[in-house]
């Protein structure tokens, strides 16, 4: 059923945002002007289509733009103020409106108060006067009671609010939650235009939530957020704005910074995943782009066909990606995660995996700024983009959501839902949820004491592998828990590279050493070592290319076997003195474990493309490197010259067993990591590389002593995302 508001708050909402007034010495502009925050659009204008209209502000010409064919124009990013619009010949003027900041009050309580929204297909309306498109689905009357019921929101940009995508309403209700799939601005049935993360989208998340809560069958008038992937980074952007009916959030599967994490790691654009997702997400948002809006208009929802207006004023993003190439603050820092989630405070829950193959193993960067979450939770795993709700993780994301969602004491469906859920994405099926916290016969306030009192960060270590379990199954085969991040311990642990190919604990003593060169051809392998499709890669044995490097066209060095184990849990930076006679290049540094039997294992990647090779003084350390990857500080590679490259590695948790041999390897961008593919410079430079008593090349990690492992490694290719290959003796 649609939103209803009542006359009073219609009025009131037309007086704030739509005006369309006659001027004293001017007719009625043939077109209605809706402000909003940062934002002003023109609606209704389609007698001007093709032409020009100028914003106004004190009597000056602030910007300009050309009215499309559906009648529409938007300008974005205007400071606030009082603007008006008027056509180029001046003949026609709008009346005087307010753009407000973006931090601008919200507004009053009995503005959500007003709205009301039932099961099923229905609008939320935004402080801007837009629509929002969602879809409510209760849980059954029978198995969880007449309501009200604890209530959780999903809100992006794909399809949340498609009535026909029943997928997480059915998981959310069978665990005992509504469920509320809400579609952003510009997308789906929703009013407005679209641009991917862009601030406004956070204050109309604010509005949603508020509007959601607000409703008679949301149990104590909070809701929480969940989703994965898109749906989980959107919760960051609106959890910041601090609505106060949020309870908590579960973003899972995110990135910790939009530039440094999937844009441009390293400084080189991702043209495999990032920037052909950003297309994806533009052509989803032309008109009836997503491919349900058609159905719901012929089902009486007209509100939808009229949504998609505005759809034409939709910047391009991946022009803008590619005009940005630098990290430009205007455009990044609103967009960046890192920049302000220590805003947000509410419990979360936070999950990902290593090497995930689409917003990539970045993300745990910024997982001690969450300073402001009264409750933070955090579990990391080797695996997949959908290893977040694998079955080591989901018990505990689903008493979380019982806990802080529902306020009650978990319940048991879980059980049959996550396993249910995790042969629908691996393939895998016939398993179980590992033990989980036993809850019998609890008051609420001891479950909750009892989920606290446990490790608020877990490491799942060698997912894939569990004993007992199928091969690949979404199951880590032990677990180790922690106070905080990064791990209590940790010890900066450095290994320096040798002329002769040996990855060593101490340094060279030697003055001159002969260098070793490679020429950086990114043709001379796969631009990645998967080609399949992005599902089939979430299944228990993905096919996976991962070969050598090609002889000269990339150097690796290797340790001795390890005497004992070692254990590494976070990040590290591969410290590299390096020239080349071409004024820049682009290099992959890749670390592996090479076991007593030939076989090595993936386990990171990092980048860097050498003219982002400054550094941010204030944010960098000796295990992780921090480039300010701003224009004014890029500098060509000096000819002749060696010059100290800082390769950041991602984190990952590995295990080094005795006799494991741990390998970096030195190379141009790609055939090291699903999907992804790079936008490299010109092909073949030839790098040189140091490994002198003056140029102490090194490798150093994050080691924590005193984590116990199984003592035998796991079947080679049982490793979730972490492919087998032979390794040359």
């Amino acid at each position: 059923m649609r939103v209803l508001i009542t006359l009073a708050a219609v009025v009131a909402l037309a007086l704030a945002t739509l005006t369309t007034v006659q001027s004293a010495t001017a007719a009625p502009p043939p077109f209605t002007v809706r402000p909003g925050n940062t934002q002003l659009e023109v609606l209704d204008a389609t007698t001007l289509s093709g032409t020009t209209l100028n914003l106004m502000q004190d009597g000056q010409v602030v910007q300009s733009g050309t009215v499309d064919v559906q009648g529409s124009l938007v300008w974005r990013q205007l400071d606030p103020g009082t603007y008006t619009v008027q056509t180029a010949d001046a003949t026609a003027t709008s009346d005087p409106v307010q753009v407000a900041a973006f931090d601008a009050a919200p507004p009053a309580q009995s503005f959500y108060d007003a709205q009301t929204l039932d099961s099923g297909f229905g609008f939320i309306q935004t402080r801007d006067g837009t629509t929002l498109s969602a879809n409510v689905s209760l849980p059954s009357s029978v198995l969880f009671g007449p309501g009200p019921y604890p209530t959780v929101v999903e809100y992006s940009g794909y399809d949340p609010s498609n009535p026909g995508n029943t997928t997480f309403a059915r998981i959310f209700n069978s665990l005992g939650f509504a469920y509320v799939g809400v579609n952003i601005r510009g997308t789906g049935c929703s009013g407005g235009s679209f641009l991917p993360f862009e601030p406004v989208q956070s204050l109309d998340g604010y509005d949603a939530i508020e509007a959601i809560a607000a409703q008679p069958w949301v149990k104590f008038h909070k809701v929480g957020m969940v989703g994965i992937s898109y749906p989980g980074i959107e919760q960051l952007y609106v959890a910041r704005t601090q609505p106060p009916h949020l309870s908590a959030i579960t973003p899972l599967s995110v990135l910790d910074d939009s530039y440094r994490a999937t844009l441009w790691p390293g400084g080189i654009l991702n043209t495999g995943f990032a920037e052909p997702w950003a297309s994806d997400r533009a052509d989803q948002a032309k008109p009836f782009g997503e491919g349900w809006e058609q159905g719901q208009v012929d089902k009486g929802f007209t509100e939808c066909a009229t949504n998609q207006l505005v759809r034409d004023q939709n910047p391009d993003p991946v022009a803008l990606i590619e005009d940005n190439n630098f990290y430009n603050k205007a455009y990044y820092e609103q967009i960046d995660p890192s920049r302000f989630v220590q805003k947000i405070n509410v419990p979360v829950f936070l999950a990902g995996a290593w090497q995930d193959e689409q917003t990539g193993g970045h993300f745990p960067a910024f997982l001690d700024k969450f300073t402001s979450s009264p409750q933070f939770y955090a579990t990391m795993v080797n695996g997949s983009h959908t290893e977040s709700l694998s079955l080591g993780i989901f018990g505990r994301f689903a008493d979380f959501l019982d806990l802080y969602v529902g306020r009650r004491v978990p319940i048991g469906t879980k059980t049959l839902v996550a396993p249910t859920l995790a042969a629908s994405l691996t393939g895998v099926s016939g398993l179980t949820l590992p033990p989980q916290n036993n809850y019998a016969g609890m008051t609420y306030a001891q479950a909750k004491h009892l989920y606290q009192s446990q490790p608020h960060v877990r490491v799942l270590f060698e997912e894939g592998a569990a004993e007992g379990q199928p091969s690949g199954a979404p199951l880590p085969r032990f677990v180790r828990g922690f106070d905080s991040w990064p791990v209590p311990g940790v010890k900066a642990t450095r290994f320096f590279l040798r002329s002769n190919g040996e990855l060593s604990p101490s340094v060279s003593n030697r003055k001159h050493v002969a260098a070793k060169s490679f020429s950086a051809d990114p043709s001379a392998l796969p631009e990645t070592d998967y080609t399949g499709s992005s599902s089939a890669i979430w299944q228990a044995h993905p096919t996976y290319d991962w070969r050598q490097i090609p002889k000269g066209t990339g150097l690796g060095w290797i340790t001795a076997p390890m005497k004992k184990d070692m254990v590494t849990i976070g990040g590290g930076s591969l410290d590299v003195w390096v020239k080349t006679p071409a004024r820049d290049v682009d290099l992959e540094a890749t670390v592996s474990d090479v076991r007593p039997n030939g076989q090595e294992v993936y386990v990171q990647s990092g980048w860097l493309r050498a003219s982002h090779r400054r550094l941010v003084n204030h944010g960098s350390t000796v295990l992780r490197p921090v480039h300010s990857d701003l224009r004014r500080d890029a500098r060509d590679m000096p000819i002749g010259m060696y010059q100290k490259l800082r390769i950041e590695i991602p984190a990952f948790a590995q295990p080094f067993r005795v006799g494991d041999r741990l390998r970096i390897t030195l190379d141009a961008p790609g055939g090291a990591k699903p999907l992804w593919a790079f936008d490299t410079i010109d092909h073949g430079q030839r790098v040189t590389v140091a490994t002198d008593k003056r140029h102490p090349s090194s490798l150093v990690l994050s080691v924590v002593p005193g984590v116990a492992v199984p003592k035998n490694a796991p079947p080679c290719r049982s490793l979730r995302s972490q492919p087998c290959r032979s390794y040359p003796h």
